[in-house]
């Protein structure tokens, strides 16, 4: 089961670098244009965490392995299950759509969107991060890019596996999963659950987080997916995820008060493919069911409900070998009700439809996708969005890309209903500009990018409203990759933040200016992985207009160890916060001492 050598994580790894011309491997495949086309035969600017990237490195949510990548910060109010926040080149995760196998994570009863907080990292066969404005493609909030998410399905055969874990705050980990693949169909069901005492939510900096009492955590996830292929040109497919999380977390300025946050997430999905000649036709019906009660409050909302049903239909054209038209219509449907600690209710119902297209050519060296998109919304104004792309290969170790595009970000129902002040009906969407340019030689890539934001969603006193004026995001990422050495794999990357700004021209809080990331791992010894991994974050401050507690400042350092017993078992053991850094991401609210945990990964 286990491939531990470098041949296959170090090539992961420099594949997802957009570095694929040199290597001999079986084709990395993305979703960046709503079909699967080649990683070298896309335009956009994308980082991959695959599968043997997140088995090698242990990673426990799904935020942990994004804050591995350049252009990604991550913040956190606490420990396990408290709230996370995934900033995209500066703008942060309700500017950011966020997918699982295709279905909408984005909580519509959620003024952040997506909520990390919950997203285990176990059965996800890769992540695609891809960067920029995409409603061309994608439509609403996708104005810093969409995070697609792709869980594992059945191999050839019957699979059995286990996963076990244990470590500091009483932290206990464990899934399962049972799998089986024919010729007609497959199915696969996984079960993960963690459980941690974790360590108190706030504290003030400097302070000894064991004065306070801990903030314990709980998760239970569930998949299901397979499909059934009556002909060689029918599939019928089926997912379904249950998210189930209990998590404690504190009152405000008060780091003994016990808050608790019940949290069930269900999403379904269902499709069938239809192929004909080249030709491939998609029929998609989706539902995003969010349920979270704060089951201690006394003020404010006590019980919200999102829901989202997705409709779609698009064919998926190959004129040519490496030509590709995809055309689609969509239509959704966002639903929201709330009930607050006094009893009183209220809700919203919105409804969309749109249409798209995006083409796609491959013309010797250059490589050029144009998108556009309509969407129709009953609470606002339709929005036309769109993208072009272009990637030239000038030699086989040296190519240059450009994307430009336009993207929105609707309101959410429960800011327009704002049940902690005043309601605005007349929200609109934000409008957004996109622009990157990528110049990759070898295994190093410097990425300049700009980003415009129009109508920027802020509170303002009791309101949620529109700003005046345009906010700029701007700055640079590299990235670079290298066998140093016989086994020895180097994987860096560096993100400046030129500008972050509102439309006064001040700095927005709690974006580090400077971050850099970087990983040694070393498999020169038959049988064993060791991995080192440090992040350093430069000048960050916690309020705007670099007011508020300094946050930054500082390196964290980390460390791996693998060893595989047999080619089905291996055994890990990891330790984080190596140095014991006393550090926060977000003033008062505390983060991981040193920690570690030793585990038990099985396949068969």
């Amino acid at each position: 089961m286990f491939k531990h050598t470098l041949s296959l994580v170090a090539s992961a790894t420099l594949v997802a670098s957009l570095g694929a011309n040199t290597l001999t491997l079986e084709p990395i495949v993305v979703s960046a244009i709503k079909t699967e086309q080649s990683l070298k035969d896309t335009t956009a600017n994308i980082d991959i965490i695959t599968s043997e990237e997140i088995e090698e490195k242990h990673y426990t949510t799904v935020a942990d392995a994004l804050n591995s990548l350049p252009g990604v910060s991550v913040t956190a109010n606490g420990g396990l299950g408290t709230t996370q926040t995934v900033f995209m080149r500066g703008m942060d995760t309700n500017r950011v759509l966020v997918l699982i196998d295709g279905i909408r994570y984005q909580d519509p009863s959620n003024t952040n969107g997506a909520n990390f907080a919950h997203l285990l990292i176990s059965n996800i066969e890769r992540i695609e991060v891809i960067k920029g404005a995409q409603s061309g493609i994608w439509g609403a909030d996708a104005s810093a890019g969409v995070i697609n998410i792709i869980t594992k399905y059945a191999k050839e055969g019957t699979h059995v596996g286990v996963t076990l874990e244990k470590g500091s705050f009483s932290t206990q980990k464990w899934g399962g999963f049972l799998s089986h693949k024919a010729d007609k169909y497959d199915v696969k069901l996984s079960v993960d659950r963690i459980m941690s005492d974790s360590f108190t939510a706030q504290a003030p900096k400097g302070t000894d987080i064991d004065n306070y009492e801990n903030d314990p955590y709980a998760n239970t996830t569930f998949t299901l997916g397979g499909h059934f292929r009556p002909t060689a040109t029918d599939t019928l497919g089926v997912r379904y995820t249950n998210i189930s999380a209990l998590g404690n977390y504190d009152g405000w300025s008060d780091p003994d008060l016990t808050q608790r946050s019940d949290v069930r997430t269900k999403l379904y999905g269902i499709s069938y493919d239809k192929t004909l000649d080249a030709h491939t036709v998609s029929l998609k019906a989706n539902l995003s069911k969010f349920i979270r009660d704060e089951l201690d409050t006394t003020y404010g909302v006590k019980v919200f409900n999102g829901k989202t049903k997705q409709f779609e239909l698009n064919d998926q054209f190959h004129y040519r070998e490496k030509d590709l038209l995809v055309v689609g219509l969509m239509r959704e449907v966002f639903d929201v009700d709330y009930i607050t600690a006094s009893t009183a209710t209220d809700q919203k119902h919105v409804t969309s439809k749109a249409a798209y297209l995006t083409n796609s050519n491959a013309m010797g060296n250059l490589i050029l996708t144009e998108s556009l998109r309509r969407d129709d919304y009953s609470n606002f104004e339709g929005k036309t969005t769109g993208k072009v792309g272009a990637k030239y290969t000038i030699t086989k170790e040296l190519y240059v890309s450009g994307n430009y595009g336009t993207a929105y970000t609707s309101p959410n129902i429960i800011q327009i209903l704002n049940p902690w002040g005043t309601s605005n009906s007349d929200l609109k969407p934000e409008n957004t500009r996109s622009f990157d340019a990528s110049v990759w030689y070898k295994n190093f890539t410097a990425t300049y990018f700009e980003n415009y934001v129009k109508d920027l969603i802020q509170w303002d006193a009791s309101t949620y409203r529109n700003l005046n004026g345009t906010s700029t995001f701007k700055g640079y990422e590299f990235a670079y990759q290298q066998n140093l050495m016989d086994g020895l794999l180097l994987n860096a990357n560096y993100t400046h933040l030129a500008s972050f700004e509102d439309e006064d021209g001040k700095d927005l809080a709690r974006r580090p200016k400077r971050e850099a990331k970087a990983s040694l791992d070393y498999y020169g010894i038959k049988q064993w992985h060791f991995g080192l991994n440090g992040h350093c974050i430069g000048t960050r401050y916690n309020g705007a207009d670099q007011t508020g507690a300094q946050t930054g400042r500082y390196t964290i350092a980390n460390m791996v160890i693998n060893y595989d017993l047999t080619d089905s078992i291996r055994l890990y053991g990891k330790i984080d916060n190596i140095t014991d850094k006393d550090y926060q991401t977000v003033d008062g609210y505390a983060t991981s001492p040193r920690a570690w945990y030793v585990g038990l990964k099985a396949g068969f």
